[in-house]
């Protein structure tokens, strides 16, 4: 491998040039429209534009493919999260004579189906938690729900895919509908599949990982990470090694792990998941979770306390050395040295209730922590701004120490992040630090429930800690806080006529918390502009100038933070327009669809009263025209040539041999391929 295309983008892509420097290997870079100033593309040798602009760029499987071979690439890495656990983009590699940087097709597909994976740790004797290995209906997902004991909650969860994309707690019967629909929604737009399975929820649980290396014969295991300090089961914090784990448990989920990739002969770097029971102490109950066939964001901390470069021993691994090759002898890895703390420094701001929304802005000043000790990995310079429409991910943030307790490590990682210098965009320094200032984690009495049962708590601490610093200390979180404090509570701005008492408070309850409007188009006399709640990607638009709609009908569906979000009408009214379109990228208070107040239950009840109950719609007619084409009537030739040899047709049979309303029929509007 001399030259080795970086599919991706920001720290990831120069945490991956790196290390093919480091082995002599030239990179080339590829670029969306959106990321032309970013450091990545500096960085390579070579910069290939994409020719579109956010994450559909770097999603062009052929656009990739493409850059590569007409760059003279040899190679690819896909980094983490894009393609990287896409079995077909694999495939268009090795068909165009290129090394995927990874693990096979295959082993892809399999662990890229979370369903099979569970399947796999079944029949290898791997605990997995209650659930279904295979993808659900509503029906069965109701099913499920209905079977488990009162108080037990559920997850729904995406087959394919990770990230804590497509994933829903479910507690409550009336919001499983909901859940079902959001996580197939974004599993769809995330992995190019809608699919979702289910399991039972693990009321305090501890969020393990075991790294691994296989190279097609054997296995090892790197060591394992805890990550458990989430934010909607979204990983903010990372620490390796697992604090407070017996040595039988860890080596039950080392072996676990091993065991599960030797049985698909692994390729490649792999971190397997687990749950532990929190309740279980030093020896809890554990249940394998997924498995993620890629390099994983939090691998930092590994290769803190291990030395080792895990990009470089995937790229030696591609280029066909074995485990011997790399001195990595299967029962003879040494032991963890230190412990390690990894920070994701995210620009966004997050409220008292656990709403979380991404921030933008120009980056004034980035000043990271330097010293001993310290790994800063990030594509943040002075003077960028960064898109709107990719992960908010602004900095990783590193720390080791050698030695010391974890209450050690806890309290390092807080002072080097109390050092970080950020301003121009709001982050969520202040609150990582108010997090980490919280007793329980320094006692590592950690659960993924933890963050969000005292997220007001910890919010409140960050913006106390904010607003008693000094201004040179307070920077990191200033612009967060100004922006927390500063709100117009009002989302929905009526121009005209003053809304009723009834109807202002109804738009105050549904607005509230949201900056105010941004400077926009203004709204047709008598109407509202219903505005963005946050930074955000549009990925639905339901409603069409002209339409009725109800109070709480979905207008706009927005995607932000890896999750979702349903725009509601706050009131009856009707569309008086429509100003963003699927794919669009809005600020947040930026206006997206013109309301005007109306009762369009009352006048869909008397239109309802003029409306031919007989009349057959157009759509509906086009049907039935349809069906019809597989119709004796439809066909008098074909009959007649079958009577003119005393023959019947199969629906003349059918007629007679099946009772009447008894045979259903399947297919009917499909048609066989003719070859050509």
């Amino acid at each position: 491998m001399k030259r080795l295309l970086v599919a991706n983008r920001g720290e990831v892509a120069l945490r991956v040039m790196r290390a093919a420097e480091a082995e002599g290997i030239e990179t080339v870079a590829v670029y969306s429209l959106d990321d032309a100033d970013s450091l990545h593309v500096r960085r390579a040798n070579h910069a290939v534009p994409l020719g579109a602009a956010g994450p559909r760029a770097y999603l062009d499987a052929a656009a990739l493919v493409a850059a590569a071979r007409d760059s003279g690439c040899d190679g690819v890495h896909p980094g983490y999260g894009f393609l990287s656990e896409d079995a077909a983009f694999a495939v268009s590699l090795a068909e165009a004579d290129l090394v995927f940087v990874g693990p096979t097709p295959d082993q892809l597909g399999l662990f890229g189906d979370k369903a099979r994976a569970r399947a796999l740790a079944e029949q290898h004797g791997v605990p997995v938690l209650a659930g279904r290995s295979h993808a659900v209906s509503d029906a069965e997902a109701q099913d499920f729900r209905e079977g488990l004991r009162p108080g037990e909650a559920m997850m729904v969860k995406a087959l394919a895919g990770g990230g804590g994309r497509g994933m829903r707690v479910v507690r409550r019967e009336d919001s499983l509908d909901e859940a079902l629909t959001r996580c197939r929604s974004e599993a769809k737009a995330a992995f190019g599949r809608g699919e979702v399975y289910v399991e039972r929820l693990l009321p305090e649980a501890r969020h393990v990982e075991v790294q691994v290396l296989g190279d097609g014969r054997r296995v090892v295991a790197l060591g394992d990470r805890e990550c458990s300090l989430q934010r909607r089961q979204q990983k903010i914090v990372e620490v390796a090694p697992i604090p407070g784990l017996s040595h039988r448990t860890r080596g039950q989920i080392e072996d676990a792990a091993v065991r599960m990739a030797e049985a698909c002969r692994y390729r490649s770097l792999a971190t397997f998941e687990f749950l532990l029971d929190a309740r279980g102490g030093e020896e809890p109950d554990w249940y394998f979770l997924e498995a993620n066939a890629r390099l994983q964001v939090e691998h930092t901390v590994t290769e803190a306390v291990t030395a080792l470069d895990l990009v470089r021993l995937q790229l030696a691994i591609a280029r066909g050395a074995t485990l011997d090759d790399l001195g990595l002898v299967p029962g003879r890895i040494p032991p963890p040295r230190g412990r390690a703390m990894q920070l994701r420094l995210n620009m966004e701001r997050i409220d008292r209730d656990g709403a979380v929304r991404p921030a933008g802005g120009t980056l004034a000043v980035f000043e990271p922590p330097l010293g001993p000790g310290v790994r800063v990995d990030s594509c943040a310079r002075a003077g960028w701004t960064p898109s709107a429409a990719f992960d908010p991910l602004l900095a990783k943030l590193v720390v080791h120490v050698d030695d010391g307790d974890f209450a050690a490590l806890v309290r390092t990682a807080k002072a080097r992040l109390q050092e970080l210098r950020v301003e121009g965009v709001a982050t969520n320094a202040s609150f990582l630090a108010a997090l980490l200032a919280r007793p329980e984690v320094a006692a590592a009495c950690m659960t993924t429930r933890f963050v969000d049962e005292h997220m007001a708590a910890i919010v409140d601490a960050a913006e106390h800690a904010g607003e008693d610093a000094s201004p040179a200390a307070a920077a990191p979180q200033g612009a967060a806080e100004a922006g927390t404090r500063d709100r117009d509570p009002l989302a929905v701005v009526r121009h005209g006529k003053a809304p009723s008492a009834g109807r202002a408070a109804r738009i105050a309850a549904a607005a509230s918390a949201v900056p105010a409007a941004a400077a926009g188009p203004l709204p047709p006399t008598g109407s509202v502009a219903v505005k963005a709640p946050m930074q955000g990607t549009v990925v639905a638009v339901s409603v069409a100038e002209g339409d009725a709609v109800a109070a709480g009908t979905q207008l706009v569906v927005m995607e932000a933070m890896k999750m979702e979000h349903v725009v509601a009408a706050p009131c009856s009214a009707r569309c008086r327009g429509v100003l963003v379109a699927v794919g669009d990228t809005v600020a947040e208070g930026s206006s997206l669809v013109f309301l005007e107040e109306a009762d369009v239950e009352a006048q869909a009840a008397a239109e309802q009263q003029h409306v031919d109950l007989d009349a057959i719609r157009p759509d509906l007619a086009e049907v039935f025209e349809r069906h019809r084409f597989g119709l004796d009537e439809a066909r008098p030739e074909a009959v007649a040539k079958r009577r003119a040899t005393g023959q019947r047709t199969a629906r003349e049979n059918i007629e007679d041999l099946c009772d009447e309303g008894s045979f259903v029929e399947y297919g009917a509007l499909v048609l066989a391929a003719q070859r050509r």
